[in-house]
């Protein structure tokens, strides 16, 4: 019962990565299209004038992304807790956690490397730079995809240290008779 304690404490862990995440992801995109959000996320999270830069884009980041913590955090904790060692349930949620940024994020360069697809992407006429505005949005775009993929490979690694945790546990039990 003590150890579904945790599990608060990872899934807040998850949401502040994913709110960090957001905030570094939002100063590339800034560097590549600033005109995504000054033409679409500045008004969309209403962003004073006084805050339309690189301050307001880590805000944006923030509260875009925080959240992703919970929908990645809590599967991941609470698959974790099937490890029978409370310390190895923390390193292996802290790796699972790390795993899903690092594909996400590598995922998203990797959209960087091509155009982006501006039949597809609705440019707002206030848009001076529609092809910088393209790019973020895909990595945007690109970012989401990542965090949805990374949280299956976590999961996975999540599971199959589990299961290795569980055979490791049983086999002093098993070698005794």
């Amino acid at each position: 019962m003590r150890r579904l304690l945790v599990i608060p404490l990872m899934v807040g862990f998850a949401c502040v990565l994913a709110g960090a995440y957001g905030i570094v992801h939002n100063q590339i995109s800034f560097t590549i299209g600033p005109d995504y959000f000054y033409a679409l996320k500045f008004p969309q999270f209403r962003i004073p004038d006084l805050l339309q830069s690189r301050v307001g884009a880590a805000y944006v980041g923030w509260q875009a992304s925080w959240w992703m913590g919970l929908v990645i955090g809590i599967p991941i904790a609470v698959m974790s807790l099937g490890i029978p060692s409370s310390a190895q349930t923390r390193r292996v949620f802290l790796r699972a956690a790390m795993l899903v940024v690092a594909i996400t994020f590598a995922l998203g360069l990797v959209s960087l490397a091509f155009d982006p697809p501006m039949d597809h992407i609705p440019v707002p006429t206030a848009a001076k730079d529609p092809i910088g505005y393209g790019r973020a949005a895909m990595l945007h775009d690109t970012s989401y995809l990542g965090g949805m993929i990374g949280l299956v490979i976590g999961l996975i690694y999540t599971g199959a240290k589990v299961r290795a945790a569980r055979r490791n546990a049983l086999k002093p039990q098993s070698e005794g008779r």
